[in-house]
């Protein structure tokens, strides 16, 4: 037999085997063309009942609130969500970040850059999209709207390959994964069958020794709550943005048996974060939260600044910059933990990176609307577990987004 009628042959059997089906679907996607009709932004409300507040009003101008003020861009109270049509009646829905400032970077500059083309060629997109930021953006809002639209095209891509994104991304390597819950309560979490707790701390630098000493009892109790065998982390959301006061904390909570210290100063300070890692030996440093693209966290790996890495998928640049992200923790052999990587955005990487134990908690216990349910994953027992549905098996629909739209 000859190559060409071996090559034939050969393709003819794996076109008839049970194992060819994915892979003749997702070969059949990257031939195929879907054509972007439309891309619009709608910054929504997540947390029932908590819309946006009214303007801070501050003691004075030394107020220590003023150092804790993150505005409305910031964090899950500025999440949007990014709607793509194709001309093929495939539709995308992607979880981003920024709020009205992001809609505006979408709608304004970059749907310039999407409608008309092929939604398939994700990576090039998102390439393109990226370098159009040179002159203004790369980091912060820009990247969070850039988020949205890639994840909104990682929907379409699964969906037209009728795979989850997992998938996609090469599958699982376990069957589900443990989560951790992020906030106060912890009784709530204990009977929802959390193993892993992280708790934010309130109290900065500004607070003094006073502040020290609530974040000791705070960890203390919470330790006595969870009991001895529990996973016991703290947010301090750069906060301690000293390296000396940070350095005092850790060995102020050696006996609370700390897991990770998560983001203790300002994202800037690369060189204090890797004093951190050198000098603190009774738990670990993590970051990455507030960190944007693989550029951001080469930056991070570089200077040894970092044990954990946190990307947000609706921050970082979406899938595909979450992806890389995730190589470059393998190949350093650095723990890659998303943020919120229980939300069905988040949870892909975690699941198909052998380098992630954890997921954080995301709609499981909080008081979310129609909305965030709908892209949380299913939970139980504490464990995560993969989506069925093609995509990011969410349920969100436009009806649901539009519904919960800010004005």
């Amino acid at each position: 037999m000859n190559r060409r009628r071996f090559l034939s042959h050969t393709g003819t059997l794996l076109a008839g085997s049970a194992l060819a089906g994915p892979a003749a679907n997702l070969a059949q996607a990257a031939s195929e063309r879907l054509q972007i009709t439309s891309v619009d932004a709608y910054p929504v409300q997540l947390w029932a009942g908590r819309a946006p507040g009214p303007a801070p009003k501050f003691k004075s101008d030394f107020d220590p609130a003023r150092w804790r003020y993150r505005g409305p861009f910031a964090q899950l109270g500025s999440a949007i969500v990014v709607v793509i049509h194709t001309k093929q009646g495939v539709t995308g829905y992607g979880l981003g970040a920024g709020g009205s400032a992001a809609a505006e970077i979408i709608h304004g500059h970059l749907r310039h850059l999407l409608v008309g083309t092929n939604a398939l060629n994700v990576e090039m997109l998102w390439d393109q999209m990226y370098t159009s930021s040179n002159a203004y953006g790369r980091r912060g809002v820009f990247v969070m709207a850039l988020s949205g639209i890639d994840n909104a095209l990682w929907d379409i891509l699964g969906k037209h390959a009728g795979q989850p994104v997992y998938r996609l991304l090469g599958g699982t390597n376990k069957e589900r994964i443990a989560s951790y819950a992020t906030g106060f309560d912890l009784d709530g979490g204990l009977d929802n069958g959390f193993q892993h707790f992280k708790i934010p701390i309130r109290d900065s630098v500004a607070e003094g020794n006073d502040g020290m000493r609530r974040i000791v009892d705070l960890l203390t109790k919470a330790r006595n709550t969870i009991g001895p065998e529990r996973s016991l982390m703290i947010d301090c959301g750069s906060r301690w943005d000293e390296v000396d006061y940070t350095i005092e904390m850790a060995r102020r909570l050696e006996e609370v048996k700390l897991y990770w210290i998560e983001e203790p100063l300002s994202p800037d300070n690369l060189t204090g974060y890797a004093e951190l890692v050198r000098e603190v030996k009774s738990t670990k440093i993590a970051s990455g939260e507030h960190e944007y693209t693989r550029f951001g966290f080469a930056d991070l790996v570089r200077h040894k600044a970092v044990e954990i890495l946190q990307p947000d998928v609706s921050w970082c640049g979406g899938v595909t910059s979450l992806r890389r992200i995730a190589a470059m923790a393998a190949e350093h052999h650095l723990e890659f933990i998303p943020h919120r990587g229980g939300s069905l955005y988040g949870l892909p990487l975690a699941l198909s990176s052998p380098h992630c134990r954890w997921a954080e908690s995301f709609g499981t216990g909080d008081k979310g609307t129609e909305l965030m349910e709908a892209m949380t994953a299913p939970f139980k027992d504490g464990y995560y577990l993969p989506p069925k549905g093609p995509g990011f098996g969410t349920e969100i629909t436009e009806r649901m987004v539009k519904k919960h739209a800010l004005a």
